[in-house]
This record gives structure tokens, C-alpha cells and sequence, in this order.
């Protein structure tokens, strides 16, 4: 049976590979064997990770709401309850954002809501 000659399309599929393993170190870098292994280590870290800023940021926002409340004597499950009964559509991120830069402005939100 002939040689099979490769040529450029496994050479690109390689280089593929090889170019997303910049700024790795050793073997790791330069022989595709472990670069392939090493990359699909890495993507799926970096999926994960995408996952988990999402997780992440919700926890910080709600501790930032969490910590405003206190301060106005109500916790955070009785006013975001009120923020639901009253419809107001302010999400999580936008409240944490007026908790942490805007204190008068949240309190004028608590201030605002019927019980």
C-alpha cells in the first residue's frame, strides 16, 4: 500500500491547534500530542469558567442588596418580595450597582415601595 502524503490539511488542522497553545510552556507548546491534550484541558476550563463568573457575579450582587437592606432595617428576601409586589423590573445587577455607588438613591427605591 502507498504512503499517504498528508499535506497542508493536516498540517493546518496541527497549526490550529499548536497556535491556540500560545504561552504555554515546554512540550506543551511545541509537540502536537500533548499541545491537543493540553488545549482541550484549557478550552474546557475556560467553558466552565464562563459558567461560574455568571454564578459568581449573582452571589456578589446579592450580598451588595443583602448588606444595603440591613442598613435600612428590612432583609434582602423582604425587599426584593416588595420589589416583585410592586412590580419593579430593576434586576439584581442594577440594584447592587445603586447599593454600592448610590445609597441615597436605594433608599429612595425603599422609601418609594407600599408594603
Amino acid at each position: 500500500m502507498a504512503r499517504v502524503r498528508r499535506g497542508f490539511k493536516a498540517r493546518r488542522r496541527r497549526n490550529k491547534v499548536l497556535k491556540l497553545a500560545k504561552g504555554f510552556h515546554f512540550d506543551r507548546r511545541t509537540k502536537y500530542k500533548h499541545t491537543a491534550e493540553t488545549v482541550k484541558r484549557a478550552l474546557n476550563y475556560a467553558y466552565v469558567g464562563r459558567r461560574l463568573l455568571k454564578r459568581d457575579m449573582r452571589k456578589l450582587w446579592v450580598v451588595r442588596i443583602a448588606a444595603a437592606a440591613r442598613t435600612l432595617e428590612t432583609s434582602y428576601s423582604k425587599f426584593i418580595g416588595s420589589l416583585k409586589a410592586n412590580n419593579v423590573t430593576l434586576n439584581r445587577k442594577m440594584l447592587a450597582e445603586i447599593a454600592a455607588t448610590d445609597f441615597a438613591g436605594f433608599t429612595a427605591i425603599k422609601n418609594a415601595l407600599k408594603k
